[in-house]
This record gives structure tokens, sequence and C-alpha cells, in this order.
């Protein structure tokens, strides 16, 4: 795929629906949870990607106070580039906003993630162990296997410095 037929913007009122069908279809509802907080990506600040019309990827995220939290990004063509351009654009708007760190949250059973979370910069700082049953409290949709067949039990907060 050529990038320079992708475009990245932040996500629009227009945006909206569609995200909040791709999160229910994603993650079983249209509601994450990460930390124990419930988050609805269709109703947070964030950037989409389009190739011509079709949505390609989507991040959304959080600021509070000096600290932006991603909640979510989502490529639906892996390999492209089109995360790193939406993690770029995020950071961007994190710093412009004078946030002095991002932060996420992903499973372990989530390798792929993991993997481009580091190569984007990112450190693991915590891992928090057996959150996934409070969080199944909240969000009984969450599966109890994940990839490569990984049980998942557990978060891993990682954080980039800007």
């Amino acid at each position: 795929m050529n990038l320079e037929v992708v475009q990245i913007s932040q996500k629009s009122e227009a945006d909206s629906l569609e995200i909040k069908e791709r999160s229910t279809k994603l993650f079983g509802a249209d509601f994450v949870v990460s930390k124990g907080k419930c988050h609805k990506p269709a109703e947070l600040r964030g950037f989409v990607a389009r190739q011509y019309t079709e949505l390609v990827g989507l991040a959304t995220f959080e600021i509070l106070g000096d600290m932006c939290e991603l909640v979510t990004i989502d490529v639906f063509l892996q390999w492209q580039g089109i995360g790193k351009k939406l993690m770029e654009a995020v950071e961007m708007e994190a710093r412009l906003a004078s946030c002095k760190q991002v932060w996420l949250i992903t499973t372990n059973d989530n390798i792929e993630a993991i993997h481009f979370y580091q190569r984007c910069g990112y450190d693991m700082v915590a891992l928090y162990h057996n959150a996934l049953e409070e969080s199944r409290k909240l969000k009984p949709q969450i599966p109890l296997c994940g990839s490569f067949g990984i049980p998942i039990k557990h978060e891993i907060e990682f954080r980039k410095n800007l």
C-alpha cells in the first residue's frame, strides 16, 4: 500500500458512529477497560486513518493534566506504517497540550502490540497481575483467551517520555 494515499486526520463527530460500530466489533462492546476505568472510544478525542474513504486505522486518547493516555490504537492494514503515523499524531497532540508522558495499557496476550509499542520507544513500566479479573466485572465480554491461545490475565503498562 502507498502511504501517500492514507490520510491521518482528527476524529470528527461524523466518525463517531463508525468508531462505535468498529469498537463493538473489535472489543465486544462500545467501551474498553484499562486500569479499572471504562472508556468509550467514540466519545474520546482521536485520529483516524483513511485510505480514500475507507477507515484503515484509528487512535483514541484522553489528556488528564500533564499525562496522555492512549486508550485505543487499531490498524486494519498491518505493517504499512499506519500505526506509527497514528502514534506520532497522538504524541504531537500530547506535546501541544504540554503533556510529559504518553501511557497506555495492553494485555499480556497482545504480543504484536507489545512488540509495536517497544519499537515506538515505549517502555514497559508495570505489570498488573490478574487485573483482568476486575476488568471482567466491568466488562464480562472480555474473552478468557486471546492471541496465540494465551490466557488473558494481566495488564501491562507502557510509557513514553515526551
